[in-house]
C-alpha cells in the first residue's frame, strides 16, 4: 500500500486526485476544512480515503493531522504530499486592502510550506529512513509564470511557491526527496462558480470599475472551457510514480495564446495585446 497526503481535498483538483490515486491502488489521506465535508467525501470515496480535518493556516491543527496519519502508515512512510488547498484573490494592487494580501500569501504560501514541514519525516527527511522516500508535489497554476492585470496577488502566491519548490528540491537532495511543481491553467472546478460572485464593489469608485467588471467575464468564460480536472490527476499520478519525472508540468488550457505566447513574446508587446483585451488604457 501506497499512502498519500493532499491538501484540498474537499472539491475539484483536490477531490478528483483522490479518486483518481484510489482508483489506481493508493490510500489517500485528504485534508478538509469541515466535518461535512469529511463525511462526504469519506462516504463518496469509500475506505481507501481518510479525512484529515485542519485548514493550512493552523499549524496545531497540522501537528495532529500529522500525529494521526503517523499512527496509521507506521513506518510505511509517506509515498507523496500534494499541496493543492489555496485561494484567488483578485484586485488592482492599487487599491487592493493589504488584509486581502496577507491572507492570499497566509494560505497560497506560508501554509503550504508549513504542512510541508510537519510531513517531511514522513517522506523520509530523516537519518535512516526506514522506507524509500517519498515525493511531494507541489499545485501550482499558469498564474506561476505569466502575470495578467488583477490577478497579482494570485500571481505572486503561486511565483513564490514556484520558488520555494526550486529550494526545496535542492536541499532535500540529501534525502532522496523530489519536488514537482504542476502548472495548469484553468480547470473545469467549483471553484469557478465563485468566479461568478466576486464582488467588484468596493473597487466601483476606482478607474478600474468597468475592468474588474470585464476580468469576471473572462474568468467565468476560461473556467467554464478549462482543462478537465481528470488531465490534472493523471499528471499528479506521473509525478508521483514516473522513475524520472519532470521537474514542471504545464497545463495549458490553449497552448499557443494561454502558455507559448505569454511567456516568449516581448514584455511590451504582451502588455498591449493584454491591455487591448482587457481594454486597459489612457
Amino acid at each position: 500500500m501506497k499512502y498519500v497526503v493532499i491538501t484540498g481535498a474537499s472539491t475539484g483538483i483536490g477531490y478528483d486526485a483522490a479518486r483518481y490515486l484510489i482508483s489506481r491502488g493508493f490510500h489517500v489521506f485528504g485534508s478538509v476544512r469541515k466535518q461535512a465535508d469529511a463525511d462526504r467525501v469519506q462516504a463518496a470515496l469509500g475506505e481507501q480515503f481518510t479525512p484529515l480535518l485542519f485548514d493550512v493556516t493552523d499549524g496545531g491543527a497540522i501537528e495532529t493531522a500529522v500525529t494521526q496519519v503517523s499512527a496509521q502508515i507506521g513506518s510505511s512512510g509517506l509515498a507523496g504530499l500534494v499541496n493543492n488547498a489555496g485561494i484567488a484573490v483578485a484586485g488592482p494592487l492599487m487599491y487592493l486592502p493589504m488584509s486581502e494580501f496577507r491572507k492570499q500569501m497566509e494560505i497560497n504560501l506560508y501554509g503550504q510550506l508549513e504542512v510541508t514541514q510537519k510531513f517531511l519525516p514522513l517522506l523520509g527527511a530523516v537519518p535512516n529512513a526506514p522506507h524509500p522516500p517519498g515525493r511531494i508535489v507541489n499545485i501550482s497554476s499558469v498564474s506561476g509564470k505569466v502575470v495578467y492585470p488583477f490577478m497579482g496577488p494570485y500571481a505572486a502566491s503561486k511565483h513564490a511557491l514556484e520558488a520555494i519548490s526550486d529550494a526545496l528540491r535542492r536541499e532535500l537532495l540529501i534525502f532522496g526527496i523530489d519536488v514537482i511543481v504542476i502548472g495548469p491553467g484553468s480547470v473545469q472546478t467549483p471553484i469557478w462558480d465563485k468566479a461568478e460572485e466576486l464582488d467588484t464593489a468596493p473597487y466601483n469608485s476606482t478607474p478600474y470599475k468597468e475592468m474588474m467588471e470585464g476580468m469576471k467575464k473572462v474568468l467565468v468564460r476560461q473556467g467554464k472551457s478549462g482543462i478537465p480536472v481528470e488531465k490534472v490527476s493523471e499528471v499528479i499520478y506521473e509525478a508521483l510514480t514516473k522513475e524520472k519525472p519532470k521537474v514542471r508540468y504545464a497545463i495549458a488550457r490553449k497552448l499557443l495564446s494561454g502558455w507559448l505566447l505569454p511567456r516568449y513574446l516581448p514584455a511590451r508587446m504582451f502588455d498591449n495585446v493584454v491591455a487591448k483585451r482587457l481594454g486597459i488604457k489612457k
